[in-house]
């Protein structure tokens, strides 16, 4: 196990510990009590040019307009599923990062917080973000509308927080989100299969990793109450995704004209969502798929000296979710020790060009002026997950 790494990671966890894992958000502009204050906040074209600005500035103006550090539900869970690894990491002797007894105390904290926070009023439990998001002009999704990307994420880090702490009551709630994606979100036919909504309120069903997220969650639910309609529904929509898959294993973002781009760790959560739903039910028929797209997702995204690519005809600006996915994508599905030397050198030159002294990783590098924002759901919960599942890939026997 890398020195570097370890210091690296004990750096970030107690930056993350010691702001108790609140932070801010590329997206939480419209949290401002400034821009609260103004009428503006009624027009979606200035809303959604106040984020843009928010988010697209390397500046971060968030302290000066009153932007608060909030909690935020899929940030808390990449967290919680980090903690689940440095327990594992733990129960095998390595208490470098805590030990049993501290780690369990911070998976039960988390877990009950995550439980708080889900969205009221839906099939089943469901979470959603801190802030109100403009998406283009299409929606406003007010604080804490349920996402199907948000709800994914808190089913999986709370289910693996069960294996741990058998708390039947986490199992419980959990595996009720099945029931907001089979009623609460909207689907559409593609082929022979289907496409879920990123929403409650998207019913233009066209991005493929958040129809993808649906099938994982309900695949969950088949393997802890075996739900065959739940198997059934999720398998109809890694079909369509299937069916969407290009013939050199690539995967653009969405359906629309303005989604037809391909990057990185999209192409991570597709892969990571096909190998969970194969895992949960015992269907293997979607191997082909896998493999050709962890394929392309290797030679394309990944220089020889570790640097991530966003884009796969393009490198900027890298974002920190690239070289993060890739280290979790790759060890679900038991690919991470035959490209451990590449995940090596993604994750050191991210240590080296992404990480601030005091802890924390930047949003974005560019060529230019970088944004080194401390963002904590998207640059430093995703990197506490990512770094969490290294070290216990590469753990001293």
């Amino acid at each position: 196990m890398s020195s570097k790494i370890a210091s690296s990671f004990l750096r970030l966890k107690q930056y993350c510990e010691a702001e108790n894992y609140k932070g801010w958000d590329p997206y939480d502009g419209m949290n401002s009590k400034v821009f609260q204050a103004l009428p503006l906040k009624h027009w979606d074209l200035a809303r959604l040019a106040w984020i843009q600005g928010f988010k697209r500035s390397p500046i971060n103006f968030r302290k000066l307009l009153l932007v608060p550090k909030e909690h935020n539900t899929k940030g808390l869970a990449l967290f919680l599923l980090g903690y689940c690894r440095l327990y594992k990491l733990a129960e095998n002797g390595n208490e470098d990062f805590g030990t049993k007894d501290q780690i369990l105390q911070r998976i039960n904290e988390l877990s009950e917080l995550l439980l708080g926070l889900r969205s009221k009023g839906y099939s089943g439990s469901a979470w959603g973000y801190n802030f109100d998001w403009q998406a283009r002009r299409l929606f406003l999704f007010k604080k804490y509308t349920p996402t199907v990307v948000a709800t994914c994420f808190c089913v999986e880090a709370l289910l693996e927080s069960y294996e741990i702490t058998k708390n039947e009551t986490v199992l419980k709630e959990t595996v009720t989100a099945a029931n907001f994606v089979v009623n609460d979100l909207s689907r559409t036919k593609h082929g022979n299969g289907i496409i879920f909504s990123y929403s409650v309120l998207d019913g233009n069903n066209t991005v493929i990793n958040a129809s993808l997220l649906g099938a994982k969650i309900l695949s969950y639910s088949y393997k802890y109450t075996k739900n065959q309609a739940h198997a059934d529904l999720a398998k109809q929509a890694v079909m369509a995704a299937c069916d969407l898959q290009s013939e050199d294993g690539s995967w653009i973002y969405g359906l629309l004209p303005v989604q037809s781009w391909i990057d990185s760790f999209h192409t991570g959560f597709n892969l990571d969502a096909i190998e969970t739903y194969q895992q949960n039910t015992g269907d293997l028929s979607f191997q082909t798929y896998l493999d050709k797209g962890l394929k392309y997702y290797l030679d394309n995204f990944f220089e020889d000296d570790g640097m991530p690519k966003y884009y796969h005809d393009k490198t900027f600006p890298i974002d920190i979710h690239c070289p993060a996915q890739v280290i979790v994508t790759l060890s679900k599905m038991e690919a991470f020790q035959p490209n451990k030397a590449l995940l090596s050198k993604v994750l050191h030159w991210t240590i080296d060009n992404m990480q601030h002294k005091k802890g924390y990783f930047y949003y974005q590098y560019r060529q230019g002026m970088s944004s080194k924002i401390s963002y904590m759901r998207w640059s430093n919960a995703f990197m506490f997950n990512a770094m969490a599942h290294y070290l216990l890939e590469t753990k001293s026997k």
